[in-house]
């Protein structure tokens, strides 16, 4: 098993690609602490995990307050022991419309879990990994922050901000063995993609497949493997690296 002995912590783990995350790092052997907002969604995620065998805690918390994420971090010391790699998956975006028509709190909330989440993950887990002297933090960004698209402009703000910190935490905590890395997913098959697309319908599908050199959308399971990949020791001498997981689409 690529992930034996580690312990993830995966946030907005309750659905989609963070649900699909959590279940590929305990499928490689991984103990993982299944973090939403969602109690219902979250607690059938780490159901799942655990009816296969794996390890798996629930805790539920709002990503954007520092006590969430230091919540997190307890639960993984308490139950497995340590704490090894922090997954921020959560995030959130608006329906795609032209920019004057984002409304002020569409934009805070934004924001706030997009940037403000990965911040406050970084101060919950830092310190643990200083004193351990590693430690692994991986963002999930999008292929918004590399190449962006009318209708979305403040999501591909918040992407293309956690995209420079990733680059910046990997270059000041290096020193320290803590890497930062951040996979970019293109549109993928979740309960997002209406409003990534501005409407799930065939024509918009076959639109945007069009601009994807291999010719589909995402699943959540590319993401997933590609998580595993930087999770794992495999990708030790990787840092700072923004993955483009698209199909081709930033090419």
């Amino acid at each position: 098993m690529r992930l034996k002995d580690k312990v993830a912590i995966v946030t907005g783990a309750g659905q989609g690609i963070g649900e699909a995350i959590a279940q590929r790092l305990a499928e490689e052997g991984a103990a993982v602490v299944i973090n939403d907002v969602n109690a219902a969604n979250g607690q059938k995620a780490a159901k799942a995990i655990t009816d296969k065998g794996g390890r798996a805690v629930f805790c539920e918390g709002d990503v954007t307050k520092l006590a969430a994420n230091e919540a997190m971090v307890a639960a993984a010391t308490k139950s497995f022991g340590r704490m090894d790699v922090f997954v921020a998956n959560a995030g959130v975006t608006h329906w795609n419309k032209p920019m004057l028509d984002v409304t002020e709190d569409e934009f805070d909330k934004m924001f706030a879990v997009n940037v403000k989440g990965v911040y406050q993950a970084a101060r919950a887990c830092v310190p643990g990994w200083e004193a351990q002297k590693s430690g692994n933090m991986i963002v999930i960004a999008s292929t918004a922050g590399i190449r962006p698209r009318p209708g979305l402009v403040w999501y591909n703000a918040t992407k293309g901000a956690v995209i420079i910190a990733v680059k910046a935490m990997a270059a000041e905590f290096g020193p320290k063995g803590i890497r930062f890395n951040a996979i970019c997913p293109v549109a993928t098959e979740t309960p997002l993609l209406a409003h990534f697309m501005g409407g799930d319908n065939a024509d918009n599908r076959t639109r945007f497949n069009a601009t994807v050199p291999l010719g589909r959308l995402g699943q959540p399971l590319d993401h997933a493997n590609a998580a595993v990949f930087l999770a794992s020791d495999e990708s030790a001498f990787i840092t700072g690296v923004d993955l483009p997981v698209d199909g081709g689409r930033c090419i």
